[in-house]
């Protein structure tokens, strides 16, 4: 029954399981692949599928993907992407002075299934989403915001320090 679907997945995909896992989320929103509770099973459109485009490359797929978030969604991966694979929240939050926004917007990505969050640490589910979070923004901006950041955090070891030998 899902072997013709299995069929065009593999193909577009290479067998790449995040390309696989994200091209399925993908389908889901744009209706092509649903869950029939009538009939208590997975529909999907082969034709449609079958005919859709798709880059080669997974980093332009995610970005493509990405570009589809709200801008603030886009933001908040972006300024998470700047940190590496993965950040304290309260430290994404000090780093920019966004206060809580930034981790609502982080949440969405979340459900997403772009971000997980573990205790208190938000990481990105793959090194290629982080990497297509970083790259969504022109590298003047990139620059910009880790010049910030860097000011930001000397000020918090300032600060620190300031208050110990006191």
């Amino acid at each position: 029954l899902t072997r013709p679907l299995s069929a065009i997945i593999y193909q577009k995909t290479k067998g790449n399981p995040l390309f696989v896992s994200r091209l399925m989320c993908s389908l889901c929103k744009e209706g092509l692949l649903r869950l029939s509770l009538s009939r208590c099973r997975w529909e999907w459109d082969t034709k449609q599928i079958r005919s859709r485009r798709l880059p080669d490359d997974i980093a332009i797929f995610l970005a493509d993907s990405l570009g589809e978030m709200p801008y603030k969604v886009r933001w908040a991966l972006f300024v998470l992407s700047c940190f590496g694979a993965s950040s304290e929240s309260a430290f994404v939050v000090e780093s920019q002075g966004l206060g809580s926004d930034v981790l609502k917007n982080l949440d969405i990505a979340v459900t997403e299934g772009l971000v997980d969050k573990i205790d208190d640490r938000y990481c990105f589910a793959h090194d290629r989403i982080q990497e297509a979070a970083y790259n969504i923004m022109p590298e003047q901006k990139r620059c910009l915001v880790h010049f910030k950041n860097g000011l930001q955090l000397s000020s918090l070891l300032i600060g620190d320090n300031g208050a110990s030998s006191s």
